[in-house]
């Protein structure tokens, strides 16, 4: 390029013979172009003079031109297009109506006299209620709450008239309550259905007119009762509370219902957990223990497992180790006759560097492990116990770790204060191995924010709970399922949220069509699970699943994304200079090129002159 310039500039060309004169940019001239430029008159040029060098000092400027699309083409980041539009939109109703389900309350009143029972009374009845639940904490997850009642008696059945009511009428009787709160519990349940249409749960609370103490009885399925010699009012008092506190919050008191909704749902962002159960010998040289949990751990696991998989797809594993110390420090108490661990040594009593229970091979991609531990201690500190913050000793001699587990200290049988090792190997029994299972059903409980059990306690009388099989009752998993279902959309948002500010924080970052299209796909599930509360749990799961996957994609942090500027850095240090000197040429070639042009316009000008 340089020696273009250098061939444009010269101004002193060597002539070329006649014949080439037509053709050749170098034809004979008495001038140079600084003479034209000069005072002096510049000599008339007989010959055209040639435009070789102007096209071929162009041709490598438009080679350049040509090229420069071609070089940003090869450069181009693929981007498919995010619906920002769509997931402001999403946030926007999110936040100015927050994720709720619809739920009913149904409320019977079972009279043991043969007054008839007329609509009206329904009607206030309903009325009273509404206005109760408006003066009662709101639940955290509930949307609209419909109220219906119904009222019986010997002389005849009565609904209010806003909601079809789900009872059936002479199907339970106050003479039922004889055959013990489990029968009554199920025949509630046969006279009742799910209730409610497009998803919605009801919850009825009946009241039983009888002479017996008034108590309080909360069922395993989505019903309650309450017994006794109580006047209206005060029945309506305890059917809001009854709902609001037990069917809505899970029996959480309002102090702690914020902790609840902030990590009470250890389940994987890929829907999935897994449940490790491992036995933790301390030291083998003093006894090993092994236990069956293969036969009796998973049997009784099963019926929770089904009842929690709307919520999570659940596996179990588990494992014995040995050489497994404790990391905290625990004292000698002579008057309890053994070792005691206070509570502030807890944190520290998880042995990560000798404890290997992260060995799980059911846990893939994102799943959530939840470790479940039996601490077996070594004969020089058996038998150990746990020490509450009151001085008391625990009672279940376990504890929990939010999102991580719970371990259960187990004192085997035989270990007192300054006992003998034995060496011998052993097993659990299964009553013992059943015991620890349930504690571990307890923690589990606790893990997602429900209370261990319920105990007998007082709200306007008695209250009794009667246990589930599943270790979950109907109402509670409702609770469950209504917070999961709103935690996975929050989640959902903030995932898709910070992908969309990714995106346009870094414009060279390339976005594959496989994104885009689950970004649409999460979008998609999360408008589903707003609009239809019976498929909100798994349209919600769904769309957070999608957006994880979309945030965690694989080609979005597989190159370093550099800006603009990098880019200019990298390629101007050798475009710049050789452009520069290309289209200096190109001018001036132009500039010679015109001059002679004038030069033999003149000549043909004076020719037809003298002529």
């Amino acid at each position: 390029m340089a020696v273009l310039a250098e061939i444009a500039g010269d101004e002193s060309p060597l002539p070329l013979p006649p014949s080439e004169g037509g053709e050749a940019s170098g034809a004979p001239s008495t001038s140079s172009p600084s003479d034209a430029d000069g005072g002096g008159k510049p000599s008339p040029r007989t010959s055209k003079p040639g435009r070789k060098r102007l096209v071929l000092t162009a041709s490598v400027l438009l080679s350049f031109l040509i090229g420069l699309p071609l070089l940003l083409k090869s450069t181009e980041i693929h981007r498919s297009p995010l619906p920002s539009d769509a997931i402001a939109a999403l946030s926007r109703r999110l936040h100015s109506n927050p994720p709720s389900f619809p739920c009913g309350l149904h409320a019977v009143f079972l009279r043991s006299g043969r007054d008839p029972s007329e609509a009206s009374v329904a009607n206030r009845i309903e009325r009273e209620i509404s206005t109760q639940l408006v003066d009662l904490p709101d639940a955290s997850t509930a949307g609209k709450i419909s109220v219906s009642v119904t009222v019986e008696s010997a002389g005849g059945c009565s609904s209010s008239s806003k909601v079809a009511s789900p009872w059936r009428c002479g199907a339970v009787t106050t003479a039922d309550l004889g055959r013990g709160d489990e029968v009554f519990d199920e025949l509630l349940d046969s006279a009742l259905g799910d209730g409610g249409g497009d998803g919605m749960r009801v919850y009825t609370v009946v009241f039983v007119d009888s002479d017996d103490l008034k108590r309080i009885v909360i069922g395993k399925h989505r019903h309650a009762w309450v017994v006794g010699k109580v006047d209206e009012a005060e029945v309506v008092s305890i059917i809001g509370k009854v709902f609001v506190k037990y069917f809505m919050n899970g029996g959480v008191e309002e102090g702690e219902a914020s902790t609840v909704k902030r990590e009470f749902m250890p389940v994987g962002s890929d829907g999935n957990i897994v449940l490790s159960f491992s036995l933790l010998n301390a030291d083998p040289s003093d006894w090993v223990y092994d236990w069956e949990f293969e036969n009796i751990g998973q049997r009784m696991l099963t019926p929770v497992i089904e009842a929690l998989r709307p919520i999570a797809n659940i596996n179990i594993e588990s494992q014995v180790l040995y050489h497994t110390p404790k990391s905290s420090y625990s004292y000698s108490d002579d008057k309890l006759g053994g070792n005691v661990l206070s509570v502030g040594d807890i944190p520290f009593f998880v042995n990560s560097n000798e404890w290997h229970l992260d060995t799980s091979i059911s846990a893939t991609g994102r799943s959530k492990v939840l470790q479940f531990v039996v601490y077996i201690p070594s004969a020089r500190e058996c038998p150990l116990y746990l020490q509450l913050p009151d001085g008391e000793l625990s009672k279940t001699n376990a504890f929990i770790s939010p999102m991580w587990g719970g371990v259960v200290i187990w004192n085997p049988p035989g270990c007192s204060f300054g006992s003998k090792p034995h060496g011998a190997l052993d097993k659990m029994s299964s009553e013992e191995l059943m015991e620890t299972i349930e504690i571990f059903i307890g923690q589990l409980r606790q893990l997602f924010g429900l209370k261990s059990s319920y105990h007998t306690q007082s709200m306007d009388g008695v209250t009794k709970f009667i246990t589930s099989p599943k270790g979950f009752a109907q109402w509670e998993l409702d609770l469950l399922y209504r917070h999961h279902a709103c935690s996975n959309l929050l989640s959902c948002l903030t995932t898709l949220e910070s992908l969309s500010s990714l995106v346009q924080s870094l414009p060279r970052m390339i976005v594959m069509d496989e994104i885009g299209r689950q970004v649409e796909l999460s979008l998609e599930a999360a408008s589903l699970a707003q609009r239809n509360a019976s498929l909100g749990i798994i349209s919600a799961t769904r769309a957070r699943a999608l957006a994880e996957d979309a945030f965690f994609h694989p080609s979005v942090m597989s190159i370093s994304y550099a800006s603009i500027e990098h880019y200019f850095a990298i390629y101007m240090p050798f475009f710049a200079p050789v452009s520069l000197h290309v289209l200096l040429a190109v001018m001036k070639e132009l500039k010679r090129y015109m001059i002679e042009r004038r030069k033999y316009s003149a000549f043909l000008a004076s020719q037809a002159t003298s002529s």
